[in-house]
């Protein structure tokens, strides 16, 4: 038997969609995320369909992001941000409850944390 992708153990297209459709109503809500919301445009739309669409290849389902915008090149995408330290903190937290929230799975969920934590510290370009 072949092992799920990450992918399609979070339940394919409406599971991503579930987990950052959450994430954004997050950094919507939490007045702890104010940093990192201020990075991003008035409507979250946008950046909404993008992150679904970068994940969605990043777990191992369709390269919708890449497909559109080749290498996703994240770090050089987010150079023109001020991604703080703290900003990147703001972020893990929005994700942290997002993915406690969508993902029972307790010991992938953990991964998922892991990984996504390893990317955001990937992403702080001042301090």
């Amino acid at each position: 038997m072949t092992p799920q992708t990450p992918y399609e153990r979070l339940g394919g297209e409406a599971g991503v969609r579930k987990l950052v459709h959450r994430f954004y109503e997050l950094m919507d809500e939490l007045p702890e995320a104010y940093q990192v919301r201020k990075l991003h445009p008035d409507s979250l739309a946008g950046s909404e369909q993008n992150l679904f669409e970068y994940l969605s290849g990043w777990f191992g389902g369709p390269t919708m992001y890449t497909d559109k915008k080749g290498h996703p090149r994240m770090r050089q995408r987010h150079a023109p941000y001020a991604v703080t330290p703290e900003a990147k903190d703001e972020w893990m937290l929005c994700m942290k409850q997002s993915l406690a929230e969508t993902v029972a799975d307790e010991p992938f969920r953990t991964q998922l944390q892991a990984n996504f934590q390893a990317l955001a510290d990937h992403m702080v370009n001042t301090q």
